[in-house]
């Protein structure tokens, strides 16, 4: 089956297409020169940025935890306040829906300007940081 990928793009890429270039390029480039700072540090210093990036939190667990507090909290607002504050559930289902598709929803661009890695991003580096230490000799 055909999709038009920049209707439903891929999984792998599909917040870098929605994310503006100058935010992409700042994460990359931030990425390589973390690459290009480790080749000269040992194995227990690579080993150490790898469980550092391990922990750090990517842009879909973000977006997830964000979702999560504000349905909680509308819910919440909703039943022991004013009905009218469900209806911002439903706003947010609908925005992790259209980011589960098509990777881009209203936060996105804030949480990509902050530096925060897709992923995707995360496990490249953690990868390029496996071979300088040796991984996979």
């Amino acid at each position: 089956m055909y999709t038009d990928d920049r209707l439903i793009p891929k999984s792998v890429n599909r917040v870098a297409l929605n994310t503006n270039i100058k935010s992409n390029e700042k994460i990359l480039n931030g990425i390589y020169k973390n690459i290009v700072y480790y080749k000269t540090k040992d194995r227990t210093e690579i080993s150490k940025r790898i469980d550092e990036l391990q922990s750090e939190w990517d842009t879909e667990r973000i977006l997830e935890a964000n979702a999560a507090a504000v349905i909680l909290a509308s819910l919440i607002l909703g039943k022991f306040v004013n009905r009218k504050w469900l209806i911002l559930s439903c706003g947010v289902s609908a925005f992790l829906l259209q980011h589960a598709i098509q990777g881009w929803c209203p936060p996105l661009p804030i949480i990509r300007s902050l530096g925060k890695k897709t992923p995707y991003e995360l496990l490249a580096e953690i990868t390029a940081l496996k071979i300088l230490r040796g991984d996979f000799d």
